[in-house]
């Protein structure tokens, strides 16, 4: 099987090739034009096994066309996007121009390829501000309050819309919720994470809890201690990057009998930014500043997957759902870089 992945060299991207070179059944292709991937990461993958990389941009649309006429791709993984809310509020064309507009070009061309499985990296910033503090089905409303959200939501549709019109092209969509930690590779008893998240700038809670307690930083911002929920600080749905990339590879396999479908992708257990804190401190034992400052635009109080549907259907057994081990993943990574 021929296996695309458009930002492959990325946080998540990159620990699905890592997995999916570790299979050793498949040929990997990684596409991605390092504008927030790493090309360490790349170097670093191709010690594990041989694989293709193309540093292309998705919106030069004329050669994305020829390059998957010509390598005829079985399945396209697509993370290649832009990912940060803040961001998004003040820049919304950005979001819609590459998140949007490129992901329905790479749809085409996909199709026109006779590429005939697509798995789709969307967010639970689809649902929106959801108003209770309740665990979220996949069949909640989808309501976006910010531009990061809705850019993902309309590429949903648009890939939904695509696949009523070309039966054979079938798709996965998986709503992320907040995707933590590191590779979870030992040398003999000893946690050695080899790739991992490495964002500039960073915007993800636990990377930037652990570089505080690194001293990289000099003091945490907890954005907000108003929200309605036990201690004021949003509550969020922790998952180990190990696990939500291992549910890429099952998609591939799920369609294979399967239709197409969306699942949510968490713990369906919820953290709040305190309780985070308070986590880290208690793995590494280093104690550090906290301060706490206004909200950020485009922030809900509470974020937590009902994950029933990914295990009841695409049998996903999770293997890290620990927050001590999320952490612990993410530290000793952090210090390596």
């Amino acid at each position: 099987m021929k296996i695309l992945i458009t930002g492959g060299a990325g946080y998540i991207g990159s620990h699905v090739v890592k997995q999916l070179l570790e299979l050793s059944s498949c040929e990997v292709t990684v596409l991605d034009n390092l504008s927030t991937g790493n090309k360490a990461t790349i170097n670093t993958l191709e010690k594990i096994r041989d694989f293709n990389f193309l540093q292309l941009d998705l919106k030069e649309f004329d050669k994305i066309n020829q390059f998957l006429t010509e390598e005829k791709f079985d399945a396209i993984i697509h993370f290649a996007a832009y990912s940060i809310v803040s961001e998004s509020m003040q820049n919304p064309l950005k979001y819609y121009l590459n998140n949007t507009v490129n992901t329905t070009n790479l749809i085409e061309c996909a199709i026109k390829s006779g590429v005939k499985k697509f798995i789709f990296s969307s967010t639970a910033a689809v649902y929106g501000d959801v108003q209770e503090n309740v665990n979220i089905k996949e069949t909640f409303a989808t309501n976006p309050i910010n531009p990061y959200g809705m850019s993902k939501l309309m590429s949903e549709k648009i890939l939904q819309d695509a696949s009523k019109n070309f039966p054979d092209f079938k798709y996965v969509i998986f709503r992320y919720f907040n995707v933590s930690g590191a590779d979870m590779y030992f040398d003999k008893d000893n946690l050695c994470p080899r790739i991992g998240e490495n964002h500039n700038p960073e915007t993800h809670l636990i990377p930037l809890v652990v570089k505080t307690a690194l001293g990289k930083r000099d003091l945490l911002n907890i954005y907000g201690d108003d929200f309605k929920t036990p201690d004021g600080s949003c509550i969020r749905d922790y998952i180990h990057v190990e696990d939500l990339a291992n549910a890429h590879i099952e998609a591939i396999n799920y369609l294979e009998e399967n239709k197409s479908d969306i699942f949510n992708l968490g713990y369906s257990k919820g953290y709040s930014v305190k309780q985070i804190v308070n986590a880290v401190k208690d793995v590494i034992k280093i104690d550090f500043k906290t301060t706490i400052v206004d909200r950020r635009a485009g922030d809900t109080a509470f974020l937590v997957a009902d994950n029933s549907k990914v295990v009841s259907t695409m049998k996903w057994k999770p293997k890290f759902d620990n927050l001590e081990l999320i952490c612990k993943s993410a530290y000793e990574w952090e210090k390596t870089i």
